[in-house]
């Protein structure tokens, strides 16, 4: 005779994985934000700039965001200069913006 299978337990054992999984990733997605230096952006712009990227379907922009990406992950610059001319549609710094406390005159 076969065993009952107990799908409470299957059914917990799937939400633990899945709990775990949704956790990965928001820990991976804040790594990625502090490795791009998008840290530095108050929550509002990197928002923003992300709701554009989500919305954005000019196939051509979303390829040299994906170079960008790819040789960020290579190792290379993070904000590469612009050689080529090409919009990658990065949020330009703003000349009146303050700097964090700690870089500005007087720090230690």
């Amino acid at each position: 005779m076969r065993k009952p299978r107990d799908f409470d337990a299957e059914l917990k054992a799937l939400e633990a994985r899945a709990r775990e999984l949704r956790t990965r990733k928001v820990q991976q997605l804040g790594e990625l934000v502090i490795a791009t230096g998008a840290d530095a952006l108050a929550p509002e712009e990197l928002a923003g700039a992300l709701s554009v990227l989500a919305d954005t379907t000019d196939a051509a922009k979303r390829e040299a965001w994906a170079k960008r990406g790819a040789a960020m992950f290579r190792g290379g610059s993070r904000r590469p200069a612009a050689t080529d001319g090409g919009d990658y549609g990065g949020a330009e710094t703003k000349p009146g913006r303050t700097q964090p406390p700690s870089s500005g005159p007087g720090a230690a």
